[in-house]
């Protein structure tokens, strides 16, 4: 009998790699075969119609050995190589596809890219579910898959990528709720997921003491605004939601980082906090289209909060807010931007918003908008006003009850008083003739 007919184990094993890398048997491949078969997946799983001349995705040719070739004719774009392999191949670390429309699901791609940091699909048309295997990018510290099409819901597994610093799935069709596991995300920094279908109550993130950007806007949340939120957030925007209930001092007592809150289009009620408006580092407070009832000023009205406030710009229209103008909001320093139109505001103006809107005392920025319209104000319009020149700030007063305010003046144009049966039928005390 003549000897068994076999390959060594070794050769074998190269025949294999090299049909998945699409070498040549024999030539070494720089690139571990592991790695070029994601991409690989990741090309196959493209329609080839969306795979236009010039993109990225058209250069990628396995009949040679991609980070060997990177930057060639042949590979000219859409990931990154590195030796980090102690075996001393090559491994992809980063991979990022140019926004050219690319159209495809990610269902048939394994994702194991041990390596990768940065995977970037934005601004395409990938469609379907997010998949559960993007777990095993284990070192990944960004992620972007904004703007396309991706349906149904987060994988909760994406809460065990503990490296994870930027994640990016807004302008997409996801639904259900933002998974509880976003938690594990100790590391995040940026987390954006507006424009989508989700709902469902917010989850409680306050162990994400890196977290400093969240915009979960335009989605379908409800329930209440969690009592707990990162320390570290600078930035929060969650307008056009279905939030509920009240704004608590104590969710933003811990907060001194905050410099922007956008919760417009929402269901909030109650009374506004004195802590928004004397917070030692908030610029901009934007809750308009809520059902806000009142304000709390702060007391005293000069308290040394008052006076050291960063808030440059609010907006408090259409809401429910009744009672006086709020007079503290004239000693702000760096106020310059009061919108309070459509509310329920009574009374005259006070003289100090005139004084600040032509000629506020030293240490105060002017107002260079104020909006005062579609309230219930009456009276005579205050001295100072009638000195402002038009083009110098842009201020409303139309829609209320000052039967005084001669359409010479610019800021009594753009429309008409209330009625007078409107404005009795508000409050009685309203005169006729002011």
């Amino acid at each position: 009998m003549g000897a068994p007919n076999y390959f060594p184990a070794t050769l074998v094993l190269l025949i294999v790699n090299s049909a998945l890398t699409g070498q040549l048997l024999g030539v070494e491949s720089k690139t571990y075969w592991g790695d070029i078969q994601v991409l690989q997946e990741l090309k196959n799983g493209m329609d080839p119609k969306s795979i236009t001349p010039g993109s990225c995705l058209s250069s990628w040719d396995f009949s040679v050995d991609p980070c060997d070739n990177l930057f060639s004719d042949r590979f000219t774009c859409g990931f990154r190589c590195d030796l980090v392999d102690s075996g001393g191949a090559s491994r992809v670390t980063e991979l990022g596809l140019d926004q050219a429309g690319y159209s495809g699901s990610l269902a048939s791609v394994s994702w194991n890219l041990p390596y990768l940091q940065t995977l970037d699909l934005s601004g395409n048309n990938f469609y379907g579910q997010i998949p559960d295997s993007l777990s095993n990018l284990t070192r990944l510290s960004r992620l972007g898959m904004s703007r396309n099409w991706f349906s149904g819901e987060i994988p909760s597994s994406i809460g065990s990528l503990a490296n994870l610093e930027e994640l990016s799935l807004d302008y997409n069709n996801l639904q259900g709720t933002i998974p509880a596991s976003f938690s594990g995300l100790v590391g995040l920094k940026r987390l954006e997921i507006q424009s989508n279908k989700l709902a469902g109550e917010f989850p409680e993130l306050g162990s994400l003491k890196s977290l400093y950007y969240l915009d979960a806007s335009d989605n379908a949340i409800s329930g209440k605004l969690p009592a707990t939120l990162p320390t570290s957030l600078v930035q929060i925007s969650m307008r056009n939601n279905s939030l509920e209930g009240t704004l608590l001092p104590e969710t933003f007592k811990t907060l001194s980082y905050l410099q922007v809150l956008d919760l417009t289009h929402n269901k909030l009620s109650g009374s506004l906090p004195s802590l928004l408006f004397n917070h030692p580092s908030l610029q901009q407070l934007t809750l308009c289209y809520n059902y806000f009832t009142s304000v709390q000023s702060p007391v005293p009205a000069l308290s040394p909060a008052i006076v050291q406030s960063e808030l440059i710009a609010a907006d408090l229209s259409n809401n429910l807010l009744g009672g006086f103008l709020p007079a503290f909001m004239a000693l702000m320093p760096k106020l310059s931007a009061l919108s309070l139109e459509n509310n329920k505001f009574t009374g005259m103006i006070p003289t100090q918003y005139a004084i600040k809107a032509v000629l506020p005392e030293s240490g105060l920025l002017p107002f260079a908008r104020l909006l005062l319209g579609g309230n219930y104000l009456f009276g005579p319009i205050p001295g100072p006003l009638m000195e402002l020149k038009p083009g110098s700030a842009d201020v409303r007063l139309t829609g209320n009850c000052l039967y005084l305010c001669p359409v010479t003046f610019f800021f009594c144009q753009g429309g008409d008083q209330k009625t007078f049966l409107q404005c009795k039928s508000f409050s009685p005390l309203i005169p006729y003739n002011d």
